[in-house]
């Protein structure tokens, strides 16, 4: 049963030029011990998106439709108050910036213990204890230094195994990661996403892991969702997807990875302004394989036999 479930979600910005829809129809779902991949190019809308779960959407954007189900309550009907008590407790956030995430000017203890009391009572010594587990956890060795100092000693790679262990701390069922290795070097990002898939599979939490690289999803996630200009244009199990793209664009994005032994093929154009989304397929104009019903009517979503969805007029390998 899904932990978390995200239905026909659609976001506008009010804007004084008008409304911009940023993502429209949306549909996501992450069961427990599950990690699910968010993917797709820049402006595809994958940060919009686990922001508007996470009720942390900027002004002036909105949810317009759709409901974001979790723990039997529709989150987007949930006030502010509500809400602050479902981030950390419920759904955390590990965010792209991990020294964003820190308060400068606060020790690291500090931060730890007014996380806690913000939605638990608990005395110095059991706060202080928790985190040095907390910091245990995600494998930081010299616990009580990183506790009595700041953000800024610590490495890219510390700090961001700190907003880990934050995000871990007061144990949520669902944990979102919005590119969070994005700023380290290749090695530290393999220790923290390694850490982090251990981290939510042994304690049966879900995670949605928001990426651009399509190899972190295939080393890390179970499923996948492929966005592009605001939509999900294909979702299934990782393997199944990684081995028979349904959709155009899951085939080009995938045929852009450097491989050994094979030439690698960009993707014609970029991505569209989601202030000027072309009709029809938004993918249309850099398709090789479409045709005047794709730029005339938006593909309606199709099941395959194997429980994958897709939104494509002329899925990959059909007659």
């Amino acid at each position: 049963m899904a932990l978390l479930d995200v239905e026909a979600l659609s976001v506008d910005f009010h804007l004084p030029s008008g409304t911009l829809r940023a993502i429209e129809d949306v549909r996501l779902s992450v069961e427990a011990g599950e990690v699910l991949g968010v993917v797709g190019e820049t402006g595809s809308g994958k940060s919009v998106t686990v922001r508007s779960i996470m009720g942390l959407l900027p002004a002036p954007g909105r949810v317009a439709a759709g409901r974001i189900l979790f723990d039997g309550a529709d989150l987007v009907q949930l006030s502010q108050r509500r809400m602050r008590q479902v981030r950390a407790v419920g759904i955390s956030f590990v965010a792209q910036n991990p020294f964003g995430a820190l308060n400068p000017v606060l020790s690291v203890g500090r931060q730890f213990r007014n996380l806690v009391r913000a939605h638990e009572r608990a005395s110095n010594q059991e706060i202080h204890e928790r985190s040095l587990a907390a910091l245990a956890s995600v494998q930081i060795d010299d616990r009580e230094r990183v506790l009595a100092g700041y953000a800024h000693e610590l490495s890219g790679g510390m700090a961001q195994r700190v907003v880990i262990a934050m995000a871990l701390m007061l144990n949520p069922s669902v944990v979102i990661a919005d590119e969070p290795t994005t700023a380290l070097d290749l090695t530290t990002q393999r220790q923290i996403l390694d850490l982090v898939r251990q981290l939510v599979v042994q304690d049966r939490r879900a995670m949605i892991l928001v990426t651009h690289d399509m190899g972190v999803v295939a080393n890390y996630c179970d499923s996948m969702a492929v966005m592009y200009a605001g939509r999900v244009v294909e979702c299934g199990a990782t393997a199944a997807v990684l081995r028979s793209p349904t959709h155009q664009y899951t085939k080009a994005l995938l045929d852009s990875v450097p491989r050994r032994g094979r030439e690698t093929t960009g993707i014609p154009g970029s991505a569209p302004s989601l202030a000027n989304r072309p009709g029809g397929c938004s993918f249309a104009p850099r398709c090789a394989a479409a045709t005047q019903v794709c730029t005339d009517s938006v593909p309606p979503v199709q099941r395959r036999a194997d429980g994958r969805e897709f939104a494509c007029h002329h899925p990959v390998g059909a007659q």
